[in-house]
């Protein structure tokens, strides 16, 4: 099982506190350093205020060398398809073909209020988000040389040149995730890399990876071509004062920690993850929620990781 690490810095959080983050995360061994893509808090006053995902991705491209990047996940409503697709495509070739793609359709309103942000019906953004799916991996999929058009009832692209390319074979890898039964995993069946389950049991991400591997079926793809990921908060302390206190940190109860995330001691966390493998899930993201507390990755990637290999 691989383990990533995760951030929310809508939260609050500087580039340098990011930057940390990464870095540890690349010197203790975890496969990649992902965040959210959210231009508010959603508690506390987030100080110092919002950074953006793909500007601080391009940073972290140049100032890491092994880790994947990405985002878990941008929302469709933010950018258009194509400028995200030369985004996305510029930084994948500034850290030399490490970037990852999470998108979905956005559910945040009050941000897209707070700044200026359309925020369509939820069927519109789902409409709107399917359109960008196929705009964005069509741009990438284009031969140099050939152009791309589209023709959707939201966005029309006309002998675009589909540049620039990414630069990993085919693409960007796409990250569909979601609860959605059926629209969901259908899309993930058609353009993801990956589909990922956010927050929820290891029964339940079970039942959705069941159903993901259906929509694969469904479309004539082996299912195995599609990673299954789970997302879960991280909060694991060498004892329970420790344990205590980093819950404390994050305004988060022990009990109920332990019931929804991956928390207690190492074996605990150990034994949670277990579970989910058992569901299916062959990636999980570790949602870090404390970026001060860098001891709290040395004690996973030391007591917790080498156990899952």
């Amino acid at each position: 099982m691989q383990l990533r690490i995760f951030t929310e810095p809508q939260m609050g959080a500087t580039y340098d506190e990011l930057l940390a983050v990464a870095r540890r995360t690349e010197e203790t061994g975890f496969d990649a350093f992902f965040r959210s893509d959210h231009y508010l808090t959603m508690g506390g006053d987030g100080l110092p205020g919002p950074t953006d995902a793909w500007i601080t991705l391009a940073g972290l491209a140049r100032e890491t060398s092994r880790i994947r990047l990405g985002t878990l996940m941008t929302a469709g409503t933010f950018r258009l398809p194509g400028p995200l697709a030369i985004s996305v495509a510029q930084v994948d070739q500034m850290s030399g073909g490490r970037v990852e793609l999470g998108i979905g359709s956005g559910w945040f309103e009050a941000e897209h209020t707070a700044y200026g942000i359309p925020f369509p019906p939820l069927g519109e953004r789902f409409d709107r988000y399917e359109e960008q799916l196929a705009v964005i991996s069509g741009l990438w999929a284009t031969p140099v040389g050939e152009t791309f058009g589209f023709e959707g009832r939201h966005y029309r692209l006309a002998d675009s040149p589909a540049l620039p390319k990414p630069v990993q074979p085919g693409g960007v890898p796409i990250l569909v995730g979601g609860r959605g039964a059926k629209r969901t995993p259908r899309l993930a069946a058609r353009y993801a890399a990956e589909f990922n389950v956010p927050f929820m049991s290891a029964a339940e991400n079970a039942r959705l990876f069941t159903g993901v591997r259906e929509a694969c079926d469904e479309a004539g793809r082996d299912p195995a071509s599609l990673v299954r990921s789970s997302a879960l908060v991280l909060c694991v302390g060498k004892d329970e004062a420790e344990l205590a206190r980093r819950a404390a940190a994050i305004g988060r109860d022990v009990d109920e920690l332990r019931e929804n995330g991956v928390a207690g001691t190492p074996a605990e966390a150990v034994d949670t993850l277990g579970r989910y493998a058992e569901a299916g899930a062959q990636r999980i993201y570790l949602q870090v929620l404390d970026l001060a507390d860098l001891d709290h990755l040395d004690l996973v990637a030391a007591e917790v990781a080498p156990q899952l290999r």
